[in-house]
Formats: structure tokens, C-alpha cells, sequence
């Protein structure tokens, strides 16, 4: 068995379609097809549903891929850490992101790359906290950053970073009268655009909504805080999000920023990593800045100011 082998089945699996496999591995159609092919005949399980065009894995291509995937990833790390033992970290970290943490993650990738110069950092901030799991235990993902409560992260590591606070952004002319922290009875009574009613940060939201026996009713949702942003940028509109976007997108002209109280919504924000010795020196390198970093001092420093 060749780790070539493995490394065309694996994109393949991805791929789902054989041309694009082959070209993402930088080889001839036929070439990917015949390496397939020999690592069935090796293993003695049909791996692919061949037909006209790529029909999908068979049953036991899904349960073998995930092997492959985790063989490549020890090769990886293996390799990185032979050549960190001669010039130091090298390689590359796939990092998944939630969205509610993209503005916040330079504050734990910044030092890293600093420290580790070699690395190279992808970034994907597209997915939830489950997914970002999911691919991380499938060996697509080093490390993430996501909200734990609620998620299985057994033989994961879990490094708290920060709370995350929510707050009210809306335009002068809908807060006449309001000064420094809202109730959530005012809250339901404003214009709402708010994130989509499946994303964690929603979620959160309609909870604390839920005991004071509220529900919100938002004419518009959306899956991108720039976008919540834009819409109170034209005056009209009010929204909530996490204070940590103040960070780097300041409020629109003419929008203000209350706190909202009774009850305040926090929620833990995480790094996640493999457990399972031995561990990446990759990940184990992002934990370490991540403890040295200190986020939820620079958060807290920054919700403590007079400005939010």
C-alpha cells in the first residue's frame, strides 16, 4: 500500500467525481483510476461504485476512507515534526472558525504566525461548531474555534478562549430616550434584522428571549454579520450580535451600541484540538499560544471600555 494510493482515494472522496480527483492530485485520469484499483485489489473490498461517471464510495469505502484520512494526517504530522526537530514548525494548520469568532481569531492566529513563521494558517470560517467537529475528528480540519456547550467533544481537547457578550446595535433615531443597557421587552419592540434561526449566536438570543416569555420576530435574517451591519447602517434597523465584532467593525455612523441586561447572554468561545497521542505539534503549538495569548483578558478589556 502506497500513501499515493491513499492520498487519490482520499480526494476522490472529496472530489466525488474522478477528473476533478485526478487534477486536484496533479495526475492523468487513468493513472488516479488504475492506483484505485490496485489498492482494492490489495485490500480485497470493492472502495468506489463505478458505472458511466463516479457513483459513489460503497460501504466499505466509507468506513476505509476514514482510515486513509487519519494515515495521511499521522504522515503529515509525522514529517512536520521530523523537520520542526531540525529548523523548526513547519507545515500547514487548517483552522475552522464559527462565524460569531472570525473577528476575533487574529487575536490567537496573529502570535502564532509570529511564533511559527513556517506555518502556513488556512482559515475556514464557514462552518458551525458541529460541522467544525465533525471535520476535525475526519482529520480535514487541525484544530477549531467554536462555541463547546452543547457539543460532543470527547477525545477532543478543549481550550476555553473567551465569553462572548451579545449586544444591541441600532440607529439613533430607534433608541430616543434609551441610554447605556436596553430590557429585552424593548428589544422585541425595535425593527430586527437578526442571524439565522439555526446559527448558534440566534440561538442564544431567542433563549434569553424565552424567560423573559419573549419571541422575536425579525422581517429580515441572514448568515453574515456584515450584513446586519449594512442594514443598520441605513437607519431603519436593529440588531444583536457579539460585542467582539466591535473589535474591528466599528458601529455605522449614526448607530449605537447598549448592553442588554436581565439576562445578559454570554457564551464560552473554544479551541478544540485531537487529543489522541501523539498529538500534532501543530496543535499542540496552538494550544500553547492560546494559553500564552490570553483572549479573554484583551476581550474583557476591550467590553470594559466606555466606548461599548
Amino acid at each position: 500500500m502506497l500513501f499515493r494510493q491513499l492520498e487519490y482515494f482520499v480526494a476522490l472522496a472529496r472530489e466525488r467525481h474522478f477528473a476533478r480527483a485526478a487534477a486536484a492530485c496533479y495526475v492523468s485520469q487513468p493513472a488516479l483510476s488504475e492506483a484505485i484499483r490496485k489498492l482494492e485489489q490489495e485490500l480485497k473490498v470493492p472502495l468506489v461504485q463505478r458505472g458511466r461517471t463516479f457513483e459513489g464510495l460503497t460501504p466499505e469505502g466509507d468506513r476505509l476512507v476514514l482510515w486513509a484520512r487519519r494515515i495521511l494526517a499521522d504522515h503529515d504530522a509525522l514529517k512536520q515534526e521530523v523537520v520542526a526537530l531540525q529548523t523548526g514548525l513547519t507545515g500547514e494548520l487548517r483552522l475552522g472558525v464559527i462565524p460569531a469568532a472570525a473577528a476575533t481569531v487574529a487575536l490567537l492566529t496573529d502570535p502564532f504566525c509570529a511564533e511559527h513563521p513556517l506555518v502556513k494558517v488556512r482559515i475556514d470560517s464557514s462552518f458551525g461548531s458541529a460541522e467544525i467537529i465533525d471535520r476535525l475528528r475526519r482529520s480535514e480540519l487541525g484544530a477549531g474555534v467554536v462555541y463547546p456547550d452543547g457539543q460532543n467533544t470527547s477525545g477532543l481537547t478543549v481550550t476555553p478562549l473567551y465569553f462572548e457578550q451579545q449586544v444591541l446595535m441600532a440607529g439613533n433615531d430607534l433608541l430616543t430616550g434609551q441610554t447605556g443597557v436596553l430590557s429585552w421587552s424593548d428589544v422585541v419592540e425595535l425593527p430586527l434584522c437578526l442571524l439565522n434561526s439555526d446559527m448558534r449566536g440566534r440561538q442564544l438570543i431567542d433563549d434569553a428571549l424565552a424567560t423573559k416569555h419573549l419571541v422575536a420576530s425579525p422581517q429580515l435574517e441572514t448568515d453574515s454579520v456584515a450584513t446586519l451591519f449594512g442594514h443598520v447602517a441605513t437607519g431603519r434597523w436593529a440588531t444583536v450580535i457579539p460585542s467582539t465584532w466591535l473589535r474591528t467593525m466599528r458601529p455605522p455612523a449614526g448607530a449605537r451600541v447598549l448592553r442588554l441586561e436581565d439576562p445578559s447572554v454570554s457564551a464560552m468561545i473554544a479551541l478544540v484540538t485531537p487529543s489522541t497521542e501523539p498529538v500534532p505539534m501543530v496543535a499542540r503549538a496552538l494550544n500553547e499560544t492560546a494559553r500564552a495569548a490570553r483572549l479573554d483578558t484583551a476581550v474583557q478589556r476591550f467590553a470594559d471600555s466606555p466606548e461599548l
